[in-house]
C-alpha cells in the first residue's frame, strides 16, 4: 500500500523531516532535483533546450536546482522567474544565486522561442487559491507551448487536496512526485492535468503517517498476495462458503449471472440465486455451477430459510424496485444474519427507507455509484464530486456500513477507518455490468471470512485491476463485463503464484 497525502500532510511530513529528523531543507532540495533529472532522463525526455519556470516558493527552489544539474550535464536551460524576488523562500533565493552565478540564463517572460522541454515548478502543493492575473496569463503561455511538459511535484494549478483545477492549471504529460503521489493528482480533473505521475523518494520521513486516518491510501499490485484469502489443501467447497445472491427481475438475468459468476471465480464454493422463476433455464444454461431457487412471489419463510443457509448475502443486481423487491430487500436486511452486500436496485429501494440500516445486526456493504449515492443522502451528484470525503464521512459517521462509492476513482469508507482510494481500472470498464461484477467479487472475497472493510478494498482493486488486464488483451472499446471477470481471474492466479 503507499499513502496518497494532501498538501497540508506533506508540508507537515516535510517539516517533521526537517525539524525532528534534522535534514536540512536546502538537502531535500539537492535530493529532489537528482531524481526529477535522472526520471527526465529514464523516461527519454529531450532536455537539449530546456525551459524552467520558478516561482518564490521552495518549488521554486527545486526548480533552480534542476535547471543547475541539466546545465552541468551540457543542456542549453534558459530558466523564466515567475515569482518576487521580496518573497523567495531562502532555499529558493540561494539556489536562484547559484544559478545566476553559473551564467545560466534567466529570464522575466515567455518569448517566441521553442524548447524541446517546459518544467513548472511555480507552485507546489501549499496553493489553495485560484491563480489569477499574470501567473494565469503564464500558464495558459506555457500550456500553449510546444515540447514535452513536465511538472515538479505537483502541476501548478491543481488542488492537492481534492484535484480541483484552481482556475487554472498546467497540462503536464508527466509529473515528478516527491514522497508521495498527492490526493489531487490522483483525482479528476486533476489526474488529467497530471499526466503519468511517478512518485520518487528524497528523504522525506513519512512514517508517521500510519497514525493519521485523514491521509488515504491505496493498493499496489503486490499486496494482492499478501491479501488473498488463503486456500487451504485439505479443504472444501463448505471451506469457502456458501452464498446467496438475491439478484435479477424479468428480463435482467444478465445481471444475476454476472455478479455470481463473479462470486464464484473470485474464491466463493458454493452460489444460490434467488431469482424469478423466468430467470431459471437461462441461468441454468449460463452458469450450472450455481444453484438456482425462483419465486413469483413474497415468501418470507422461504426467503429466511435461505438467509439461514447463506454465509453471506448480495442482494441487488438486476433486482428492480416493485413490491417483491422491496420485501425481499427489508426481509434480507432485518432477518439475515451474515454479512450483506446491497449494490444498484437495492440501494436505489434503501434510499427511501433509510431506517432499515439501523435494523440490522450484521456488517453492510453499500456500492452505490455517484447518482444512487447522491440520492440515498439526498444532495446533488455535483455536490456529492466536491465534497465526496465530507460526505462519506458524515454518511458512515452516521450509518453502520461500509461504502463504496463507485466513479472513476471509487473511494471504500467505513467509521474509524481510513478512506481507500482505487488507482487502478480504466475507461474500458464503463459498461452495463460492471457494478455487478463488483458487487460479487466483494461477495466472493467476503465468502472466504474476510473481513468486510478489507474485502470490500480488496475487491475495489481486484476488480480494477482485471479490468486494466482486460483492457490490455482486448483495447478500450471492446471489454465487456464478463471480460472482467476473466481479468481478475487471471490476476488471482498471478497473485497466487507469488504466495510463499
Amino acid at each position: 500500500m503507499r499513502y496518497l497525502p494532501n498538501g497540508i500532510w506533506m508540508q507537515k511530513a516535510d517539516t517533521h523531516t526537517i525539524e525532528e529528523i534534522g535534514i536540512p531543507s536546502v538537502v531535500l532540495m539537492e535530493h529532489a532535483a537528482g531524481r526529477t533529472v535522472e526520471i527526465l532522463e529514464k523516461e527519454g525526455i529531450d532536455c537539449s533546450n530546456a525551459l524552467i519556470i520558478c516561482g518564490s516558493g521552495n518549488n521554486g527552489g527545486d526548480g533552480f536546482a534542476i535547471a543547475r544539474l541539466l546545465h552541468g550535464k551540457g543542456k542549453q536551460v534558459t530558466v523564466l522567474f515567475a515569482g518576487k524576488k521580496s518573497s523567495m523562500s531562502t532555499e529558493c533565493k540561494l539556489q536562484s544565486d547559484i544559478v545566476r552565478n553559473l551564467g545560466i540564463p534567466i529570464v522575466t517572460e515567455v518569448t517566441d522561442e521553442e524548447y524541446t522541454v517546459v518544467v513548472d515548478a511555480i507552485f507546489g502543493v501549499g496553493l489553495n487559491r485560484e491563480i489569477r492575473g499574470s501567473y494565469r496569463i503564464l500558464i495558459e503561455q506555457l500550456n500553449e507551448k510546444s515540447g514535452r511538459k513536465v511538472a515538479v511535484d505537483i502541476p501548478s494549478g491543481v488542488c492537492s487536496g481534492d484535484g480541483r483545477i484552481l482556475g487554472v492549471a498546467f497540462r503536464a504529460e508527466l509529473t515528478v512526485s516527491f514522497q508521495c503521489e498527492k490526493l489531487g493528482t490522483v483525482l479528476f480533473p486533476g489526474k488529467e492535468y497530471a499526466g503519468k505521475v511517478i512518485p520518487v523518494d528524497i528523504g522525506i520521513d513519512i512514517s508517521f503517517m500510519k497514525e493519521i486516518r485523514e491521509i488515504c491510501y491505496t493498493l499496489e499490485k503486490q499486496d494482492l498476495s499478501k491479501r488473498l484469502p488463503e486456500r487451504k489443501p485439505n479443504s472444501h467447497k463448505g471451506t469457502y462458503g456458501k452464498v446467496l445472491m438475491i439478484t435479477g427481475s424479468d428480463g435482467m438475468a444478465g445481471a444475476a449471472f454476472l455478479s455470481a459468476k463473479a462470486a464464484y471465480i473470485s474464491g466463493a464454493g458454493l452460489v444460490r440465486i434467488y431469482t424469478p422463476d423466468s430467470n431459471r433455464m437461462i441461468l441454468q444454461q449460463l452458469l450450472p455451477e450455481a444453484v438456482v431457487s425462483t419465486y413469483t412471489r413474497y415468501d418470507e419463510t422461504e426467503l429466511e430459510r435461505l438467509l439461514d443457509w447463506a454465509d453471506v448475502v448480495c442482494i441487488g443486481c438486476g433486482l428492480g424496485q416493485n413490491q417483491i423487491s422491496a420485501e425481499l430487500l427489508k426481509g434480507t436486511l432485518r432477518k439475515s444474519n451474515v454479512p450483506c452486500i446491497v449494490d444498484a436496485d437495492g440501494i436505489n429501494l434503501l434510499s427511501h427507507c433509510h431506517e432499515l440500516l439501523f435494523e440490522t445486526d450484521h456488517p453492510v456493504i453499500l456500492t452505490p455509484h455517484m447518482k444512487e449515492m447522491a440520492d440515498l443522502m439526498g444532495c446533488s451528484v455535483s455536490e456529492l464530486q466536491e465534497e465526496r470525503f465530507t460526505k462519506l464521512a458524515q454518511f458512515t459517521e452516521q450509518y453502520p456500513v461500509v461504502c463504496v462509492l463507485k466513479d472513476a476513482r471509487t473511494v471504500v469508507a467505513e467509521r474509524a477507518r481510513r478512506f481507500f482510494v482505487n488507482t487502478a481500472g480504466n475507461q474500458a470498464m464503463a459498461k452495463a455490468g460492471a457494478g455487478d461484477v463488483l458487487a460479487g467479487i466483494i461477495t466472493g472475497l467476503l465468502a472466504g471470512h474476510m473481513e468486510v472493510y478489507e474485502g470490500a478494498v480488496l475487491g475495489v482493486y481486484l476488480h480494477a485491476c482485471g479490468g486494466d488486464r482486460a483492457k490490455e488483451m482486448l483495447g478500450s472499446y471492446s471489454v465487456l463485463a464478463e471480460d472482467l471477470i476473466t481479468g481478475v481471474g487471471i490476476c488471482m492466479k498471478e497473485a497466487e503464484e507469488k504466495i510463499g
